[in-house]
């Protein structure tokens, strides 16, 4: 049986947390759906300081974002950003049409479309998340999405250049300098300056998750990633303390309220690991913010085999999993819930979020139960269609009206008749 050697907050408290959450971000987006752009501007000046004359940005912002960055940063944005496409391009062409003969005369197919138009969120305000860039703008144009749309915070007080470049070197048509729960509900609801989009993407904090939830159904969602998981999956002989608290606390970095959990078959790993993040605490330049994650929503658990540790993961369902034992192949065999899985200790979440190739926007909150993470397949929509020869329609028909009938479908049944009546 698993023995939690250290657990975050309560049930209670978390959701006490997430009622407050649903609460502010319900009267924000009802604000924008009323007032439009002044709602949006009200709403930068009070969260972002960020009033400027027109939040879009024009070409020669843009292009004066991609020059201020030296040439070595420019090479390294273009190269995670070409591995990102890389893999997105690879997904997509697993992806084929079909049209196939179920029976004679009767041809059944489905063919892949890309959704017209798509908002990327990039989060921006207190990191400027440049991979998020290449994670959603990178992908919906591989995809083929004909009208992407950008929106990260101000940093420090103005765009984020870094952020800017990778938005337009990936193919963003329209770029915005505006964030929170604002710029998702602007861009998904529209305002008088912002047409409003098909979709909405990207990973935020719990007010982003929130508003993208309130909002799917008016708009499609990819999935709700909200503050950032992580779960280290570790026995003696794949991993020491030093490199488990390296990588849990990489995670917990991201905000106050990322789970970070270690998940092991060795006590003594368990606490070698939390003296180590004790220790590394002291000389983490973001050790206020990792800290805190820790100390509130971290976690170590204890269980007696490999099997019983793959049950613990698919119930927490992690948004990233890192597993570093001394076989985690098994765990690539046998568990079934997670966002994404990094395998032995050679690789490492930061990996994945920032340049290897695979999506970072990955799903949380359990939602690794029933999702994946982004991928090109998001933004495509896969539509079926039929076609009947005049001889399969009667075969057809006569079943259908049968089935119609006994449905007390009349109507249905009048569809079937008809053919079979005009084609028999």
């Amino acid at each position: 049986m698993a023995t939690y050697l250290k657990t975050g907050i309560s049930q209670e408290q978390a959701a006490q947390n997430s009622a407050q959450v649903r609460a502010t971000v319900e009267g924000i987006l009802a604000d924008i759906q009323a007032r439009g752009d002044a709602a949006v501007r009200e709403l930068s000046e009070k969260f972002d300081k960020w009033s400027p004359e027109s939040f879009r940005l024009s070409e020669e912002q843009v292009q004066a974002c991609i020059d201020s960055l030296p040439r070595e940063t420019l090479k390294d944005i273009k190269f995670a950003q070409e591995q990102v496409k890389n893999f997105a391009r690879i997904q997509r062409e697993s992806m084929l049409d079909v049209e196939v003969e179920t029976r004679p005369g009767v041809v059944l197919g489905h063919k892949h479309l890309p959704v017209n138009s798509v908002g990327c969120y990039i989060p921006g305000g207190k990191y400027p998340l440049v991979a998020s860039a290449h994670m959603s703008v990178a992908t919906a144009k591989v995809a083929g999405v004909p009208r992407v749309i950008a929106c990260a915070p101000p940093f420090n007080g103005e765009p984020n250049a870094a952020i800017v470049a990778t938005m337009a070197l990936a193919g963003a048509d329209e770029i915005y300098c505006f964030g929170g729960v604002q710029a998702v509900g602007a861009m998904a609801l529209g305002t008088d300056s912002i047409a409003p989009v098909d979709m909405i993407v990207g990973p935020g904090n719990a007010f982003v998750a929130e508003a993208k939830r309130q909002l799917f159904g008016r708009v499609g969602i990819d999935l709700l990633a909200g503050p950032t998981e992580t779960l280290v999956i570790c026995d003696e002989h794949g991993c020491d303390g030093e490199m488990a608290a390296t990588d849990l606390l990489g995670q917990a970095e991201h905000g106050p309220n990322s789970p970070a959990i270690l998940l092991t078959n060795s006590e003594q790993l368990a606490h070698d690991t939390m003296a180590q993040i004790e220790k590394q605490l002291q000389t983490l330049e973001t050790a206020d913010i990792a800290g805190r994650a820790w100390e509130d929503y971290g976690q170590v658990i204890l269980c007696e085999s490999y099997e019983e540790m793959v049950k613990v993961a698919d119930e927490i369902a992690s948004e990233h999993v890192q597993v570093m034992t001394e076989d985690p192949d098994f765990f690539l065999d046998n568990m079934t819930n997670y966002g994404a899985l990094f395998l032995g200790p050679e690789t490492n979440v930061s990996y994945g979020d920032k340049v290897i190739g695979t999506n970072h926007t990955l799903p949380t909150n359990k939602a690794a139960r029933y999702t994946g993470g982004l991928w090109v397949g998001k933004f495509i929509k896969t539509c079926t269609y039929q076609r009947v020869s005049p001889e399969a329609t009667v075969e057809i028909g006569e079943y259908c009206s049968r089935l119609c009938a006994l449905e007390g479908f009349a109507g249905h049944k009048a569809q079937a008749d008809l053919r079979v009546q005009r084609y028999g």
